[in-house]
């Protein structure tokens, strides 16, 4: 009576496909704003206990408002006048709620603290394949060392004009 459903009906055969559809789209964006932050600081030295917490501290805010804003939305299906929208709206909120709250901000979390460094292990015959992206520039860090003696010298060499 609450959400305006006075009888039941059948499940449509296509909803628990659309539902994994939608639901996996939004998890491996939670997942991506998560694990991201905890590699970056483990790859900038953190153990792998403190990566985790440190990741986990300053993305968890971000998934939850994202989550919260997702349920938002899913939950104004719920009054919608047709029963499949209403089913589509209710099942969408709730499986964010779930996805978001238990398995990215408990499970996720959980696994990689009992895996420590073996979960950021990365093959290296898989490391040459995967593209080096650089987006923080560390890559300048390390040409940007002492300048030797030639440089130096050509620095100083009158510029014709």
């Amino acid at each position: 009576g609450l959400l305006g459903v006075e009888q039941t009906g059948p499940i449509m055969s296509m909803m628990p496909i659309f539902l994994v559809g939608i639901v996996f789209g939004l998890a491996m964006d939670y997942q991506v704003f998560l694990v991201s932050r905890m590699r970056e600081a483990y790859v900038h030295g953190e153990r792998a206990g403190e990566a985790i917490v440190s990741g986990f501290r300053h993305s968890s805010r971000v998934v939850v408002a994202a989550a919260l804003i997702m349920m938002a939305v899913f939950s104004g299906f719920i009054t919608a006048g047709e029963s499949m929208v209403k089913t589509i709206g209710f099942g969408l909120a709730i499986a964010v709620l779930f996805d978001a709250l238990v398995v990215r901000m408990a499970f996720v979390p959980a696994v990689l603290a009992l895996l420590g460094d073996r979960a950021w292990w990365l093959p290296s015959r898989l490391s040459r394949l995967l593209p080096h992206v650089d987006i923080e520039g560390e890559a300048l860090g390390g040409r940007a060392a002492a300048p030797t003696a030639e440089a130096e010298e050509a620095d100083r060499a009158p510029v014709p004009v």
